[in-house]
């Protein structure tokens, strides 16, 4: 168990960080299997700010967020995110997200 009492869960050979995570990827494998979405990936990566020198000339990485899951549903791509808790590292990444991606729909699955 970690802090959030997730309990870690295995399906399909994939390790998946709670079992609301697990369940969600479950109804995602269905929707995939009916055509109803499409290009499903686990744990998507997006940068949110590229990496760059600062005035000291230090090298400040990039700021990435990963999603749970991304996906095509009616030709419109899909991120989503299991969360039970929201921690302020999360909104603030959130908020990043969507202002950078305006044309991705952002989906938050309690």
């Amino acid at each position: 168990m970690n802090k959030y009492r997730n309990k870690k869960i295995v399906i399909d050979g994939i390790k998946f960080d709670s079992i609301a995570e697990g369940r969600r990827y479950k109804e995602l494998k269905i929707l995939e299997k009916g055509n109803y979405i499409t290009d499903l990936k686990l744990q998507p990566k997006f940068e949110l700010q590229a990496k760059f020198d600062n005035a000291k000339g230090e090298h400040v990485r990039a700021i990435t967020y990963k999603a749970d899951f991304s996906y095509i549903e009616n030709g419109k791509i899909i991120v989503e995110d299991v969360k039970g808790v929201i921690t302020k590292e999360f909104a603030i990444k959130k908020k990043l997200f969507e202002y950078k991606y305006k044309d991705v729909e952002f989906r938050l699955i309690k």
